[in-house]
């Protein structure tokens, strides 16, 4: 039997400190970071090699002495590649590759690599093709520098005079805009999706947090669900949208999201607008935090900057503060702000310890979507009372001496504008 461990790539990961990249401290957690995001790629980070500079170099990012420090590494313990924990522009990738005699990745391309192999649903396997597409148009020089020659003929063989690297790039262009419109096509999808769910309004909650917080595991103690679960970054990529009944609120749809890192490539932001989307359309956020990470602080900041980028940062929100049951000294509890409305649930969604407070929490929060009335119906409006009571809004029904129908009625603003528009 052969060990599947001694299979896997070998990486040597290389992080360099420059002045902006914040503390001693701040540049640990970015390269703890990077070494869970080589396990979760299925690779093995074999070494480190970490140093400093005042600002990257042009040509090999790192610099001639750094680089013979990388080579000596990657020849001691046989590397099969060495990732950059940063972004290396096309030349400096190609450069490094020449001196180093392997394969070298930077941090985009990584996480790239990890959402390809957890791609699961249509829309994204197209919105992880295009990310990787749109990465590798300005790199062909390095996959294709053995084919820059010219080739005549017509259709894929290229016209008079084009040189491979200029098929290949045609062809990439050709690929991104056929991805580009089915993704459109997935999008007008999704709003018709979405105006279906304006025309019943159903409250809708999204769970958003760092990567590997929790969110899924909570998502499963309150839906009941099977998502899958592990703990590894990036484990969930697709949405996964379930509906759930709350006390005084009826039904509400909730939604996993993709989990957030610090430094999240601006293409992948872009490439996952579409997913993204739910949770700028959302009623509330849970926003999902581990508790027990001793860099949750730093965390909630990389999960409030892509908020902000998505233009999702106003919709209301609660923090979850989910693992307390790896804290010795913590308990489950809420806390509420100056106006009265909760802003914190602390809970374990393993244990399921908090979970009820974290449902009373949701409908305090959403209380202010719902409008409470009471409404006169004739004999004639059978069918809005029985909408009425499909839809669980009737609190108290009684009847007069004239056969009139008295209901005390609790509906999302946005139904009761619709069944009551003189109102």
């Amino acid at each position: 039997m052969h060990d599947t461990h001694e299979q896997l790539p070998k990486f040597v990961v290389v992080h360099i400190n420059f002045p902006q990249s914040g503390t001693h401290a701040d540049a640990q957690d970015d390269l703890t970071e990077c070494l869970s995001l080589v396990t979760a790629a299925q690779a093995i980070p074999i070494a480190q090699v970490i140093g400093s500079r005042k600002l990257p170099d042009a040509r090999l990012f790192a610099g001639t002495g750094k680089v013979e420090e990388i080579k000596q590494v990657v020849e001691l313990h046989q590397a099969d590649a060495v990732l950059f924990n940063h972004s290396l522009t096309p030349n400096q990738q190609r450069n490094l590759e020449k001196s180093l005699g392997v394969p070298v990745l930077d941090r985009t391309q990584l996480i790239l690599d990890i959402f390809a192999q957890r791609a699961r649903t249509h829309e994204g396997k197209l919105q992880v093709e295009l990310a990787q597409l749109q990465y590798q148009s300005t790199r062909l020089v390095r996959s294709w520098t053995h084919l820059e020659r010219q080739k005549g003929g017509i259709g894929l063989r290229g016209g008079p005079g084009e040189t491979q690297i200029e098929i290949d790039r045609r062809l990439l262009r050709d690929r991104i805009i056929l991805i580009k419109e089915r993704l459109e096509k997935v999008r007008v999808q999704r709003t018709q999706l979405r105006q279906k769910r304006k025309r019943k309004p159903v409250p809708m909650i999204s769970l958003v947090g760092y990567t590997n917080a929790g969110k899924s595991t909570l998502f499963n103690a309150l839906t009941h669900a099977d998502v899958y679960v592990a703990n590894q970054l990036f484990a969930t990529l697709d949405p996964t949208l379930r509906r759930i009944e709350l006390d005084k609120l009826g039904e509400v749809v909730l939604v996993d999201t993709v989990g957030f890192i610090r430094h999240l490539p601006h293409s992948l932001v872009a490439a996952f607008k579409a997913t993204l989307e739910e949770t700028q359309e959302a009623d509330l956020l849970l926003h999902v935090i581990d508790c027990s990470d001793p860099r949750w602080q730093q965390n909630i900041d990389a999960v409030d900057a892509v908020l902000t980028e998505i233009d999702a940062a106003q919709v209301p929100h609660i923090k979850v503060f989910n693992k307390i049951d790896l804290l010795s000294h913590e308990s489950a509890h809420s806390v509420y702000d100056e106006q009265e409305q909760p802003s914190e649930v602390w809970l374990s969604a393993h244990t399921g310890a908090g979970l009820e407070l974290l449902l009373k929490a949701i409908v305090e929060k959403l209380a202010e979507l719902l409008v409470e009335h009471e409404i006169c119906l004739t004999n004639t409006q059978g069918k809005l009372r029985a909408k009425l009571y499909e839809l669980k809004a009737v609190k108290e029904e009684t009847i007069d001496e004239q056969g009139l129908c008295h209901l005390r009625i609790s509906l999302p603003k946005g139904i009761y504008r619709q069944l009551f528009p003189q109102n």
